[in-house]
């Protein structure tokens, strides 16, 4: 064994999504970093398909951007299609999605992190973590080199133990033409943890010169492109268009009379697979009823043929993939250039670990995507982000940054999976969410920038354009309120050409309150004077957000006060050195639970299936007693 020279701060394994957000948050917060990849040209792969962002997943996107992180500003830079989903509805429930140029996001990526200074990368397969006292202090790798370190962030994503399956055909993979990470898995095993077995999969990539776009129905991007960054003016390269195209009773048939060599149908596949993001095998026999089901072709990339099949994920042996393909409309000559496959690999259940990111078992060793049970890029690299940060502030001596539920879907994220655990690929929903309504995409910098400025992931020029944007924001909201209409036929000439007229004087704030009403609307009808002295022109992010304040003011302020009563209860701390098993009336599953769980709060502890209201109020009791015993003063009186 030779003990490499250089001593580190932080060590990141694995450079996907999560891995590239720990490494960049740890060294521009002034650690020395070293991020270990098996190969560094796949560097931020995208493994399944090509696009960043949707429904739940563009709001972490938004606040990973909003933190200091990377992910939105890469996109933004090499993005091919930009779109808002949900456009028509709420904008709680609306979200950004990009396809991204495969290529040039990865090596756009690669090189942000070879210029980070602080930043060392390094091509090697990491067997071992190494240990004293029950505390991390480095890893070895396969040739016999050992690196020193203060913190350890494991982001391994489908790579331990990982298994491939085409068919009735099984090799060992982390993905496709890649190693997987067998030796890191029995590592972690004899560390102590728990490791749990999950299942994802993917779709057949097409090519672009053997299927007939002409039949298809084509789906273009927004014009003018929305910017997934707070730091991006706007987009300015070319977009491409996705394609659409269904799956029929023919495609159905052929998968059908195929199942038998289907490993998830035939037994060979044990891993939990994604409920939300189910296999065509899946789709075809759950939803057996079901006439056609939807595909989306999307592009790799500007310069390549290669096209993604959105909507057919499947593991079945290629020829039954060629098959069942050319049954589907414009698809009749279709060649396939990498087929679907499935893939099973190792998680440790998340439970073991504390909202920090850091395992219960070994101190200073951090766990960030897949490895925790989520799916998806943007779950990834939010986690990887805040692992990355609570590393540097533990070296540094600080307190964690640990995100409410009220705070963003990040916090939501992960408070689910240190408190619920999961068995299956976790995917982040909107439905997810209690405060979606104050956790808008539109405004994850008013919630998150400060936090991000405070760490020193948000520079100072950003923070000021953020402060200056706040600013902004405020003064429209109360010109809005205090600038009032009278009737008039003039007034109503301009209003008509919204399909409105008032009768009565009244603020500009309660019309925009009018359902139909947009802050453009007003603004086109010349209804709004001009700005403000020295508030400048109102570009159509910050009018976005006037709008939504003033509409939904009422929801707003009252789902503000549930937060704040909600607070008073999680914000209760529960000491880290209590005993559950000391606890007189506590069930045996309740404390089985929270011993597992550990919860940091009441709030924590509440969402814990199976705790009831009486066995948090046992706790408090216990908590009381201990404190008047020590002659400690309850702080709630």
């Amino acid at each position: 064994m030779y003990i490499y020279d250089k001593k580190y701060d932080v060590i990141v394994i694995g450079a996907g999504h999560a891995g590239c957000e720990s490494a960049l948050a740890a060294a521009r917060m002034g650690c020395k970093t070293l991020i270990l990849t098996m190969n560094i040209d796949n560097i931020a792969m995208m493994s399944c398909n090509p696009a960043i962002g949707g429904l739940a997943k563009g709001h972490l996107v938004c606040e990973i951007d909003a933190i200091g992180g990377e992910m939105a500003k890469c996109i933004d830079r090499t993005g091919i299609q930009f779109r808002i989903l949900n456009k028509t509805k709420g904008p709680a429930v609306q979200g950004s999605r990009a396809q991204a140029d495969k290529l040039l996001y990865r090596t756009d990526m690669k090189s942000v992190l070879e210029r980070e200074e602080r930043l060392d990368i390094k091509q090697a397969i990491v067997d071992n973590i190494l240990t004293d006292n029950e505390k991390v202090n480095g890893v070895a790798t396969d040739t016999g080199i050992i690196y020193i370190s203060k913190c350890v962030i494991v982001t391994t994503g489908t790579f331990l133990n990982g298994l491939i399956h085409i068919g009735l055909s099984s090799f060992p993979a982390g993905r496709a033409g890649e190693f997987p990470s067998i030796n890191l898995s029995n590592s972690l095993k004899k560390l102590g943890f728990k490791l749990g077995r999950l299942k994802t999969g993917t779709s057949p990539r097409l090519d672009g010169k053997t299927i007939n776009f002409s039949v298809m129905g084509i789906q273009k991007g927004d014009d003018p492109p929305t910017p997934f960054s707070y730091t991006t003016e706007r987009i300015t390269q070319i977009q491409l268009p996705c394609y659409l195209t269904y799956t029929n009773e023919k495609t159905h048939k052929v998968i059908r009379e195929n199942l038998d060599r289907s490993p998830l149908y035939s037994g060979i596949i044990k891993g939990v697979g994604p409920r939300y993001c189910p296999s065509i095998e899946d789709k075809v026999v759950r939803f057996c009823n079901k006439e056609r089901h939807q595909i989306f072709l999307e592009p790799e990339g500007r310069n390549t043929q290669e096209f993604y099949a959105n909507g057919v994920s499947t593991s079945l042996p290629i020829d039954i993939q060629i098959k069942f393909l050319r049954t589907i409309s414009g698809l009749e000559e279709v060649e396939i250039i990498k087929p679907g496959y499935a893939i099973e690999y190792d998680f440790v259940p998340p439970t073991q670990i504390f909202p920090t990111l850091e395992t219960k078992l070994v101190k200073g060793l951090f766990l960030a995507g897949q490895i925790n049970g989520t799916s998806g890029y943007e779950e990834a690299a939010a986690q990887g982000l805040m692992a990355g940060i609570n590393s540097a502030l533990m070296i540094q001596g600080k307190e964690p940054l640990i995100l409410d539920r009220s705070d963003g879907y990040i916090g939501v994220l992960i408070d689910d999976l240190v408190t619920k655990g999961t068995e299956e690929p976790y995917r982040m929903f909107t439905s997810r969410a209690e405060y979606r309504l104050l956790l808008r995409q539109d405004n994850a910098d008013m919630r998150l920038r400060e936090k991000g400025f405070r760490i020193g992931l948000v520079s100072r020029d950003e923070y000021e354009k953020f402060l200056d944007k706040k600013n902004r924001i405020k003064g429209e909201i109360e010109r809005l309120g205090k600038t009032s209409i009278r009737p008039s036929k003039v007034i109503n000439e301009r209003l008509g050409q919204i399909g409105e007229e008032i009768k009565t004087p009244i603020s500009l704030a309660d019309l925009l309150k009018r359902p139909g009403i947009k802050y453009k609307d007003i603004v086109g009808a010349g209804i709004l004077p001009v700005p403000i002295e020295g508030n400048g022109n109102i570009d159509e992010r910050i009018g976005n957000q006037v709008e939504i304040e003033i509409k939904y003011e009422g929801y707003i302020k009252r789902q503000l006060i549930h937060v704040e009563r909600f607070k008073k209860w999680e914000d209760e701390k529960i000491p880290p050195s209590i005993d559950y098993d000391h606890i007189h009336g506590l069930s045996l599953e309740v404390r089985e639970k929270l011993n597992r769980v550990r919860p940091i709060s009441f709030g924590q502890a509440s969402r814990i299936s199976g705790i009831t209201p009486s066995a948090l109020s046992i706790i408090m009791i216990y908590i009381e007693k201990i404190r008047r015993k020590k002659g400690v003063r309850d702080e709630r009186g």
